[in-house]
């Protein structure tokens, strides 16, 4: 067995401590200095993080600020366009196009003049007054033609309004889906129901000879005056010239023009007893009439052979007219 020398141990312990402290004197500048080159190299990297995220997020501020006036100036010049373009104040042709009808307007003059006389001989017959027979003439002749033709124009913008928000669902789901806008456009403007398949058919026919994609929508405002064409318009205009995501954007459109015809449908509902009361007065004093002719048909006969009688049923025509339009205006409700 060896033995140790505890003497030799402690000189052993005692020299490499000292060789140590030796060591740690002279290595330890370039240690303190590899760590304050670390932690410069750490704060540099710590800068540039967060200049790169302060860069960013300027950079998201400006692009969200750049977007914005985008989308400003292209309302301005849509609001300008519209209000330059009153569908209100449209001419004989435009109103006949909104109504379906493809008939030109020299030949709506022929059969306006030739209804009107028709009118005007059957109201000669059935008075015996010339006089009576010019102003059939004139209501045949300017009235009535324009009247069914604003009849089919209102049913026929009703009619859009029924299928438009489900052509817009297909077109957000179409682009969901992967597909170009003018895909959706052709999808609608071949299975969509009347008048949608029409005036979209009508839009794919503008763009094909050469106008730009938002020229050609917003002509559908021109072409169905409604306010629904107009948001569908503004729309695909804004997200042309501004970019975003126009399946979201079609989305909430749909859900606007879903909540717009349940609106209307509550109006019509809660004005529906208005309007049959204002009907049963308007029918009231002409009931009562046939009643006392049937009963007593020379008590009220007096009216229709005596020259005071027709400016009674004259006046009494105009009276009646004018309460007509006033309950019509209480009634009706623009949206």
């Amino acid at each position: 067995m060896f033995g140790f020398d505890p003497d030799v141990l402690i000189f052993t312990a005692l020299g490499a401590l000292a060789v140590f402290a030796v060591a740690f004197v002279f290595l330890q500048p370039y240690i303190s200095a590899e760590r304050t080159q670390e932690k410069k190299i750490n704060s540099i990297k710590r800068n540039e993080r967060d200049r790169d995220a302060r860069m960013k997020a300027e950079a998201r501020v400006a692009d969200a600020s750049k977007r914005r006036q985008s989308v400003q100036n292209s309302l301005k010049e849509l609001e300008a366009g519209t209000a330059a373009k009153d569908p209100n104040k449209q001419g004989l042709k435009d109103t006949l196009r909104q109504a379906g009808m493809s008939v030109t307007i020299p030949k709506f003059y022929i059969f306006s003049v030739i209804f009107g006389i028709f009118f005007a001989f059957m109201v000669l017959i059935l008075s015996g007054n010339p006089l009576v027979a010019l102003g059939g003439l004139i209501i045949g002749i300017l009235g009535i033609p324009r009247w069914y033709v604003g009849r089919r124009r209102k049913k026929r913008m009703n009619a859009f309004l029924m299928e438009f928000p489900n052509a817009v669902d297909v077109i957000t789901r179409g682009i969901k889906a992967g597909l170009p806008l003018n895909d959706c456009l052709g999808i609608i403007a071949t299975e969509a129901k009347e008048p949608v398949r029409t005036e979209f058919k009508r839009v794919l026919e503008t763009q094909q000879m050469g106008v730009p994609m938002t020229e050609a929508i917003l002509k559908l405002y021109k072409n169905v005056p409604l306010t629904e064409a107009n948001f569908f318009g503004i729309v695909i205009s804004i997200q042309q010239s501004a970019g975003g995501n126009l399946s979201e954007a079609l989305g909430n459109l749909s859900k606007v023009l879903r909540d717009r015809k349940k609106m209307k449908a509550k109006i019509v509902a809660m004005s529906s007893e208005a309007k049959a009361s204002a009907m049963i007065i308007g029918a009231l004093p002409i009931a009562v009439t046939l009643l006392i002719y049937i009963t007593t048909p020379k008590y009220i006969l007096t009216l229709f052979t005596h020259e005071t009688g027709h400016l009674i049923l004259l006046g009494s025509a105009a009276w009646m007219f004018v309460g007509i339009m006033v309950m019509k205006s209480m009634i009706n409700f623009d949206f």
